[in-house]
């Protein structure tokens, strides 16, 4: 079988094959056919049968010319047998015969006859040139009332009517009549002079559209009336509704400008004629047309009427009010206008001389159907967001911008345009959409503290109001949460998740998908590139859960790797970079460091799934002046890689990169020297520097971290790793190149400029050292001497000669300046912060004396403390020598101010940032102070100062700080050397105090000295009762311990918490005893006594030792919280109240709400933390006294207390109206009363319901001297004080009443009731009634009762 032809075999293998194929003799494999005509089987039965003759290509027989290029001669169309044409008939007649097509009718044109045409000969002139047409001045003056026709029109017009007026003086002009026949408007003829339809007013005299102009003289105005006559009798068979219908389907059916330019037409026809009978009437042919005149049709003469008005009629309602001060509007033509009727509202109607658009246009102009108005609009909207997040209008619009514009949806406008065809319009919209996402000032913030403190650490940036549903997974697994949505959430639709969530409906909208199209398909410029880059980052630092569809977006994060972070490129000159593909992206290195932050299961993808490991070693293992790459963007490239390797080193990954890239570390350590030698220091290689720096102190703490560590405890076996493969040996050799670095920047410190410049450098190597001696100390196989004698060293050479420079005395004072909780106005939120896009605020730069600022000292203090820390843990005879640093006077005033009541700041996302930082160094000052404090005692101030400080802290700290209030509570909060009362005389002053106390003649069951001693005693068991209660979740205190010390393989994760609220409340000293309230009220069986006792009296003197030594720890706990508190000792169990050591503690915390100091500040009608309502509490509070109290008078005192005259009458109402029994139980004698009777009687009642329960309870017997007697006082003066007031302002009811409760008293059968109510005096405690009387009635009360005594004589009691 023969092949097929080749590719390159010329025509002369192809002549071989056909020889071959003829000689062969095969059949052929298609047979030719030949296809018979369309006639039939009959048409060619006569011709023989084809034969088997093969065509075959002989180039022999071609002629040598080409042939003749000829027409051929015209195909014709074979008939069928079936349908034969006459022979005498032209095809093409036949064809124009049948054909329907429109063109045929519009091609069926009638030459127009001008035979009967009036022709006009010219005048004759004795001028050369036609004479100029000059505008007089009154028709300029009518040209702008008339709004109708232009000028031009005008004219025209005028000269028509002169010409029709008649030839002027001296002219002869033939007399030129119509024609015979002629059909004109002012001569209807008489077969269409009655046609009107039937119910109707309307009149059809002749045809008005279709009039014949242009046929044959003797044929015009016979077809014009015929065709008007089948109109008319048409119409006259049609009802009126089925005429409309028909109109209205016409209309539908016709083009709407044809319908227009009919109308237009029909009109212009009617003014014209009307217009020239008028100029005819006074003389002439056609003067008799008036008699004619009551046959016009209505619509007709309806025009007419408004053309005579129309001088007076009033302008054109324009959107735009022209001006003669406008360029070209001297004149204003109102016809020319007209067509401005028909536009949208014109914006800003009282300053349209403003440039630019308003937000409305601009929004409007998004949907043009112009792509260059399209991309204009987004891109005036971008420059307006990116000036918002400015701050650049600050106060001068009223709301903010960003919320205007997501309200308006705006963020969908952007995602919409993200879908647009044009490359423009995506640019501008992705341009757009970086400027609404990004706050300027985020990332230049985030990334200048990446080598602080735990810099890598930061919270996600997202609203803090989330969801019930995410409220109540506080304990689950960040990971599982990321991977898991609430149904409710995957069903609401994305406006809704925009009102709370910016990024979350922007993800619900498939985002990241078109993102991933822009970059893989369409290719765009450098600038888009990177807008596209900083979203992602965006999205990535909003939470765990958008890192991860980041991640998982198909061929995203590919496209990105292998477009943006290629391994071998072309050099890059400095200068504007025509394109970012194949070409490495210090952004897109950012984004991968962002994405490793938020989980080491990203972290460990990212190294695994995409050959980061390549991409690290092309970029490290060359200096950044040799990556062909222009300067600044090397220097970029290069940090952000150390960066990418620094966070996943933080979970213990990549540590295989170490032993590659040794050589190429140590020589970058060694260059740094001469680096930071130059003058200036670069900002750029300072950040490169310190990067390097804390790269290898997290490869130092993975080193010192051992395999038994990551698998000690099976619960956190899903978040341990592969052991680390970076031993103590490769790292060991660091710290002599790392020292000396360290001391030529410390050598800066004299001068602010140089020492601003390289900030970030000494403070990256502090942090070194601190993990260098940490992992070396955890080493089994090294000599505790060997690294004791270098700590040594290092105190003696460098850290006790710095702590005496005068210039760190300098930095301490600096603190108060910077810090954010004694400068309240460094951290101003931003103005531009919509609740649903969460940014920090840092748009405008930090100021220079601020946390962030470029002047804060707390970097480099917070680095020196850990490093302090770290070698006094190790090192405990260096301890006293470098605890010498916590007596600068600069942090001693700094821990005054914030100790010193005051609100605190308002949590927002940069304070929660900025405070985060704050608080590692006041904790770490702490630590240092309670680790000098276990060797040797403090000074008292200095033990007291920290002791209210690490207090103040406790409260403050934020999510991801578990275990900071963990260690608090271990050390510093509960240990006795922080307590110097307790030897200094405390207990004998408080005693001396009670003893002092004059203004209540309370006497005291036990004395608060002895309460406060031993509480002191029992102090280990206060602490583990709190390390019960206020101890974080465990799987929060160990994510937190591992990131504090530095166990890398149990860190899940460098995104902290959100930031809601502090962990633990204000008021966690009532904490337990909160929690023992709820259990006992979910428990109806009771609670363990053992329990219950314990965990009360442990609360109790905790709270006494506060209240006496650190009031200022309870000072941001209102008295009314305190003493909700304390009723809740009384509601857990009905008889943990009467236990002698739970009464003295009670008592003695009771007495110091009613000190004179704090009484006044008992409000109980505002809003308490953790009350839905004091009422209702209260309530509660007396239901359980009627219970189970037997009269207890520290549980009356109690009760007592909220009915003070100055706190809402609803207390007392609740008392008198629906729990009077409890009135027999109040029996807590005057003497033992906590508070003066005076703030019970005083001012005098005015509740009218309560005035008469108090003489009820008085008449009836409920209320009695001996069953309550400081009750019976205030509601004998309180009545007294009502029947004998003369208040004209009264109402009549209230007069009726007081005028009723007297009589009863007057006629009283108990004389001892009633000569108490009559001759009541003042209240006076030290009495046994509780208040003195009148010996004899005052005479306007004796006058007042004989009055109406004599009136009940005669008249008798009157009823209420």
């Amino acid at each position: 079988m023969l092949s097929r032809p080749k590719p390159g075999e010329s025509e002369v293998d192809l002549l071989h094959f056909q020889s071959q194929f003829l000689a062969a003799g095969a059949a052929p494999a298609v047979q030719l056919v030949k296809k018979g005509n369309r006639g039939g089987g009959d048409a060619n039965s006569d011709r023989p049968p084809l034969q088997d003759h093969r065509d075959v290509v002989m180039l022999d027989n071609l002629p040598d010319l080409p042939p003749a290029l000829v027409p051929s001669p015209p195909k014709r169309a074979r008939p069928s047998p079936g349908h034969c044409l006459p022979e005498d008939e032209d095809p093409e007649e036949r064809l124009r015969r049948h054909d329907q097509h429109i063109t045929a009718v519009l091609t069926k044109i009638i030459e127009r006859d001008t035979s009967s045409v009036a022709v006009n000969l010219p005048v004759p002139s004795g001028v050369a040139f036609p004479a100029v047409f000059l505008r007089s001045r009154d028709t300029q003056g009518k040209s702008a009332t008339s709004g109708k026709r232009s000028i031009f029109a005008q004219e025209i017009a005028a000269r028509r009517i002169a010409e029709a007026k008649g030839p002027s003086v001296g002219e002869v002009v033939p007399n030129v009549g119509p024609p015979e026949g002629a059909v004109t408007c002012e001569t209807p003829t008489p077969r269409n002079q009655g046609c009107q339809l039937p119910g109707s007013s309307h009149s059809f005299q002749g045809p008005n559209l279709v009039t014949g102009k242009g046929l044959r003289d003797q044929e015009a105005e016979q077809e014009a009336q015929t065709i008007h006559e089948e109109n008319i009798a048409r119409l006259q068979a049609m009802a009126p509704e089925e005429i409309l219908q028909e109109q209205q389907r016409l209309l539908a059916q016709l083009d709407p400008s044809l319908v227009a330019f009919l109308r237009s037409h029909s009109h212009t026809q009617e003014q014209t004629g009307e217009t020239a009978s008028e100029e005819q009437r006074p003389g002439g042919p056609s003067a008799n047309v008036t008699k004619e005149e009551p046959l016009m049709s209505a619509f007709a003469s309806e025009p007419r009427k408004r053309d005579k008005l129309e001088p007076e009629a009033p302008a054109l309602a324009l959107p735009v009010t022209p001006q003669k001060e406008w360029l070209h509007m001297d004149t204003v033509e109102l016809e020319k206008l007209h067509w401005t009727q028909d536009l949208p509202p014109v914006r800003r109607q009282q300053t349209q001389e403003r440039a630019g658009y308003s937000l409305q246009e601009l929004f409007h102009l998004t949907r043009s159907q112009v792509s260059q108005q399209r991309a204009l609009a987004l891109h005036v909207l971008a420059q307006v967001i990116s000036r918002a997040q400015a701050g650049e209008f600050g106060d001068r619009l009223a709301g903010s911008v960003l919320s205007l514009l997501l309200d308006a949806g705006f963020l969908f406008l952007l995602r919409f345009s993200l879908d647009d065809r044009v490359d423009g319009v995506i640019a501008t919209a992705i341009r757009a959409l970086r400027a609404l996402l990004v706050a300027p000032g985020d990332e230049e913030l985030l990334d200048s503290t990446f080598s602080w403190y735990h810099g890598a650490l930061t919270f996600p940036l997202m609203p803090s109001q989330e969801d019930k549903e995410d409220e109540d997974e506080d304990e689950e697994c960040p990971a599982g949460k990321a991977k898991r949505k609430s149904p409710e959430e995957e069903s609401r639709p994305p406006p809704d998740l925009a009102r709370h969530d910016v990024i979350k409906g922007l993800l619900a909208t498939s985002l990241l998908p078109r993102l991933r199209y822009v970059l893989e398909v369409t290719y765009p410029g450098p600038a888009v590139v990177l807008d596209i880059l900083a979203v992602l980052i965006r999205l990535a630092r909003h939470s765990l859960e958008s890192a991860t569809r980041v991640l998982e977006c198909p061929r995203l994060i590919e496209t990105i790797v292998r477009e943006f972070l290629p391994t071998s490129w072309s050099p890059v000159g400095a200068g504007p970079t025509p394109s970012l593909y194949k070409v490495p992206c210090a952004t897109a290195m950012k984004l991968l460091r962002v994405l490793a932050s938020a989980g080491r299961n990203i972290a460990a993808r990212l190294l695994s799934s995409f050959d980061l490991r390549s991409r690290l070693c092309r970029i490290i293992a060359e200096a950044p002046q040799e990556l062909a790459l222009p300067p600044e963007e090397a220097e970029m490239l290069s940090t952000e890689a150390l960066r990418l390797w620094a966070v996943a080193a933080s979970y213990g990954q990549g540590g295989y990169l170490y032993r590659e890239l040794y050589p190429v570390l140590m020589r970058a350590l060694q260059v740094v020297p001469r680096e930071l030698s130059t003058h200036p220091p670069q900002p750029l290689s300072m950040q490169r520097i310190a990067s390097l720096l804390t790269l290898l102190t997290q490869l130092t703490l993975a080193a010192g971290s051992t395999p038994a560590e990551t698998i000690s405890d099976s619960a956190e076996a899903s978040l341990s790793a592969t052991p680390s493969l970076v031993t103590w040996t490769q790292v060991s050799g660091l710290q002599p190149l790392v020292e000396p670095c360290l001391r030529q920047t410390l050598k800066l410190l004299s001068r602010p400029e140089m020492w601003r410049a390289v900030g970030p450098v000494p403070v990256a190597c502090l942090l070194f050292l601190g993990a260098y001696y940490q992992a070396w100390s955890q080493q089994p196989s090294s000599c505790p001497e060997d690294w004791l004698q270098d700590m040594q060293r290092l105190s003696e050479e460098l850290l006790l000669p710095l702590l005496s420079q005068p210039t760190l005395g300098s930095l301490w004072d600096s603190l108060r300046h910077c810090s954010l909780l004694c400068n309240p106005l460094s951290c101003v939120p931003a103005l531009e912060a919509p609740p649903s896009l969460v940014s920090l605020g840092c748009s405008g730069g930090c100021p220079r004396l601020s946390l962030a600022g470029s002047a804060s000292p707390f970097p480099f203090l917070t680095a020196l403390l850990s490093l302090l820390n770290t070698l006094a843990q190790i090192h405990k005879g260096l301890c006293g020598q470098l605890a010498a640093i916590l007596a600068a006077p600069g942090l001693q005033n700094y821990f005054l101010q914030c100790v010193a009541p005051g609100a605190a700041p308002h949590l927002t996302p940069f304070s929660a940032w900025a405070l985060r930082h704050e608080y590692h160094l006041q904790y770490l000052a702490l630590a240092l102070a309670q680790k000098a404090a276990a060797l040797q005692p403090l000074p008292a101030t200095h033990a007291a100062l920290y002791h209210g400080m690490a207090l103040a802290l406790l409260s403050r700290l934020l999510p991801g700080s578990e275990y900071l209030t963990h260690e608090l509570l271990l050390s510093c909060v509960f240990r006795l050397e922080f307590l110097p009362e307790r030897t200094s005389g405390g207990p004998e002053a408080a005693d001396f105090s009670d003893q002092l106390s004059l203004g209540s003649s309370r006497v005291p069951r036990c004395g608060q000295g002895t309460l406060l001693a031993q509480a002191c005693q029992d102090l280990p068991s206060i602490r583990n009762c709190y390390l019960t209660h206020c101890s974080p979740a465990r799987a929060s205190l160990l994510a937190s311990q591992a990131l504090h010390r530095g166990e890398l393989q149990r860190v899940p994760t460098l995104l902290l918490p959100m930031p809601t609220e502090p962990l633990l409340p204000t008021d966690w000293p009532f904490l337990p005893l909160i929690r023992l309230y709820h259990r006992a009220s979910d428990t109806p069986s009771g609670l363990s006594p053992t329990d219950t006792m314990g965990t009360a009296m442990r609360v109790l003197q905790w709270v006494l030792v506060l209240e006496s030594w650190r009031p200022q720890a309870l000072w941001a706990v209102p008295p009314a919280a305190r003493l909700a508190r304390l009723m809740c000792v009384f509601l857990v169990d009905s008889e943990l109240f009467r236990e002698s050591p739970v009464q003295h503690l009670v008592a003695a915390l009771l007495a110091q709400l009613c000190q004179p100091q704090v009484l006044p500040n008992l409000n109980l009608d505002c809003r308490l933390p953790g009350l839905t309502s004091f009422p209702d509490l209260y309530a509660n509070f007396l239901d359980h006294f009627e219970a189970v109290s037997f009269g207890d008078h520290l549980f009356g005192a109690l009760v007592l207390l909220p009915l003070q005259r100055r706190f809402s009458v609803t207390l007392r109402l609740a008392l008198f109206g629906e729990h009077v029994g409890a009135l027999r139980a109040l029996s807590l004698p005057l003497t033992q009363l906590p508070v003066s009777l005076e703030c019970y009687t005083v001012p005098p009642e005015d509740n009218l319901a309560l005035l008469q329960l108090y003489f009820r309870t008085l008449v009836t017997g409920a209320l009695r001297p001996r069953w309550c007697p400081v009750l019976y006082a205030v509601a004998v003066a309180h009545v007294n004080s009502f029947i004998f007031s003369q208040d004209p302002q009264s109402s009549d009811e209230v007069k009726a009443a007081r005028r009723s409760m007297l009589q009863k008293t007057w006629l009283l059968a108990d004389e001892g009731l009633r000569q108490h109510l009559l001759h009541y005096k003042l209240p006076n405690s030290t009495l046994p009634e509780g208040f003195e009387l009148y010996s004899q009635l005052p005479p306007l009360r004796q006058h007042y009762l004989q009055r109406l005594t004599s009136t009940v004589l005669q008249n008798g009691v009157s009823e209420t």
